[in-house]
């Protein structure tokens, strides 16, 4: 056959390309695939973690603020309201209409002054009728005395009989009792005039106003059933009024009420102020704090400190600091600390009310680390 005498020295085999492998172009392709794929991978990383590269630590703020004392020796708190122990209302004897109101609420009183006044047209006509009875009677009075005069010289010289002298001198003694029931008449008069009205009917008032000893003034507290065992007599507490809230008052207990409310299963308990100021006024809301026994008795206990949470403050080169953010950055704030107040301790130098700082410095944190703010 015709391939029999082909001559097989011209074959050649071609060796470019390795047993198993790739021609040079598919090589080449590989390896710019494989680049790509590392840089993809590079690109996807950087992309999904930029934000931790620019942002660095993620740190949460905490506020500088003053805290009182107390809190750390708290063993039950509640709520209540300012009352005055003395008070009264004033009402009036008689039923009249109300003309003239000279207070307004919250208005100061003293002694003599008038608070209210009724319309007056039907007693000023009842004290004109005994003003005129006691200008009659005042009149029979100068007869009665000048007859009992005459007949007392006449009975002298036995002109006249003993029972025309008697007569004369009872006739008088009726006169003088008559001028005394005329001035007690005008008397009661006049004061009947400046009072509030008094409830004659369903759609009458009681009393105009109510007058309170701001003298007197005390808390009123409900507490717990279940709680009740935690409160003594005479036991110290801290007062804070809704009203004033950065303001402490010194208390403590002065009655725990032997009865209980069933509706609200509370005790009344009763606290007297130690002592308070002219921003205290009845109906205020206010939180009593009950202290553990032996703390209150000094003043000064209720006086508020600078506090920051305990974990801000860390040690840096035998110093004690805070961290406060400052353009992305931590910076070191040196402080001086004084007593821990539960999760709190107290500064006495390096920050102001109102500061922020690092609520917690971590081993890790250092002067210039980049850090971000949580926020919440």
């Amino acid at each position: 056959m015709a391939t029999r005498d082909t001559d097989l020295t011209s074959l050649r085999i071609d060796r470019s390309a390795r047993p198993g492998g790739f021609p040079s172009r598919f090589r080449r392709l590989r390896r710019w695939l494989g680049w790509s794929l590392v840089l993809a991978l590079i690109a996807g990383a950087f992309f999904f973690f930029k934000d931790y590269f620019r942002s660095g630590l993620e740190v949460q703020l905490a506020t500088v603020s003053f805290t009182s004392p107390a809190q750390a020796n708290a063993v039950l708190t509640a709520s209540g309201y300012v009352v005055a122990r003395r008070k009264a209302a004033v009402a009036s004897k008689g039923t009249g209409t109300l003309v003239y109101l000279g207070v307004e609420e919250g208005d100061r009183v003293k002694k003599g002054q008038v608070i209210a006044r009724l319309e007056d047209s039907d007693v000023m006509a009842t004290l004109a009728r005994a003003k005129e009875n006691l200008r009659v009677e005042e009149a029979d009075l100068k007869d009665a005395r000048l007859s009992l005069e005459r007949l007392k010289k006449l009975l002298k010289d036995d002109f006249v009989a003993q029972a025309d002298y008697d007569t004369a001198e009872a006739r008088y003694q009726r006169v003088v009792a008559s001028i005394a029931a005329a001035q007690f008449a005008v008397k009661e008069a006049e004061v009947g005039e400046i009072v509030a009205p008094l409830a004659g009917a369903a759609s009458s008032r009681a009393a105009v106003v109510t007058i309170a000893d701001l003298g007197s003034l005390e808390v009123e507290a409900d507490v717990s059933e279940a709680n009740i065992t935690r409160v003594t007599s005479g036991q110290n507490c801290e007062i804070r009024l809704d009203a004033y809230p950065d303001r402490a008052y010194g208390g403590a207990v002065s009655k725990i009420v032997p009865t209980a409310d069933r509706a609200k299963a509370t005790v009344l308990v009763k606290i007297n102020f130690k002592s308070y100021d002219h921003r205290v006024l009845p109906e205020m809301s206010a939180k009593i704090t009950f202290l553990v026994k032996g703390f209150g008795a000094d003043p000064a206990a209720f006086q508020p400190v600078l506090t920051v949470p305990a974990a801000a403050v860390v040690e840096r080169s035998g110093r004690l600091v805070v961290f406060q953010v400052k353009a992305g950055l931590a910076v070191e704030v040196p402080v001086t600390t004084g007593r821990r107040i539960g999760d709190l301790i107290e500064i006495t130098q390096g920050l102001q009310d109102g500061d922020k700082v690092i609520a917690k410095s971590g081993e890790n944190l250092r002067a210039g680390a980049r850090v971000a703010v949580k926020t919440q």
